[in-house]
């Protein structure tokens, strides 16, 4: 490689230890990594169960707000689905609360059709600062197959390239779009500010 050509010239930087001096404050730091503090409303228990529907049809056992809660504290502290369901079932008898926890197979089904719009509401009235990156992806056919099966010669990777613009607040991804390997991020944000329906700040 060329930098290693210029490798006796370079200045060598010595690298800087660090050294703990507060033992007693790390060691609490470190402890308080796994401190768990879970704390819900009073006001959650009556909105718990679903409202009984009219309309012909199964009955739903649990309301939109306990499938979104299952599923952020399936989120928080990485649980599986099964393993979500035992954990909030020990924590509602912590609490000393009789409320109906969702099987997986009924938080794997709801997950989708949760409806978010009053979140999103919520973020349009603010102006957005968006921040706007591309990252490649590599196309694979049949001839990356071939190739790795039979050993046939090597042919020209394609790639593609993702750009997506994100709330640098919140996180969210507000818009994306794929292009060919050759367009770059100001020839696509014109595209990109038209999927946002807010105010980009």
């Amino acid at each position: 490689m060329p930098y290693k050509f210029n490798a006796s010239r370079r200045h060598k930087f010595v690298k800087p230890r660090f050294r703990v001096t507060n033992w007693s404050e790390y060691n609490e730091s470190l402890r308080r990594r796994g401190d768990v503090t879970v704390w819900i409303s009073d006001a959650v228990a009556p909105q718990w169960a679903a409202d009984r529907r009219t309309t012909r049809g199964g009955q739903a056992k649990c309301s939109s707000l306990a499938i979104e809660t299952c599923l952020t504290v399936r989120v928080v502290f990485g649980l599986a689905l099964r393993q979500r369901q035992g954990f909030m079932r020990s924590l509602l008898q912590l609490m000393k609360l009789d409320l109906m926890v969702p099987d997986f197979s009924t938080l794997s089904r709801r997950a989708g059709k949760l409806d978010f719009e009053q979140l999103k509401q919520q973020a349009k009235s603010e102006p957005v600062h968006l921040v706007v990156d591309s990252t490649g992806l590599k196309v694979f056919g049949a001839g990356e197959w071939q190739e790795n099966k039979h050993g046939t010669a090597v042919k020209r990777r394609s790639w593609c390239k993702l750009h997506l613009g994100m709330n640098l607040d919140t996180g969210e991804i507000l818009c994306s779009d794929l292009t060919e390997e050759r367009a770059a991020d100001p020839t696509v944000l014109p595209d990109l500010l038209d999927q946002i329906e807010g105010v980009v700040a």
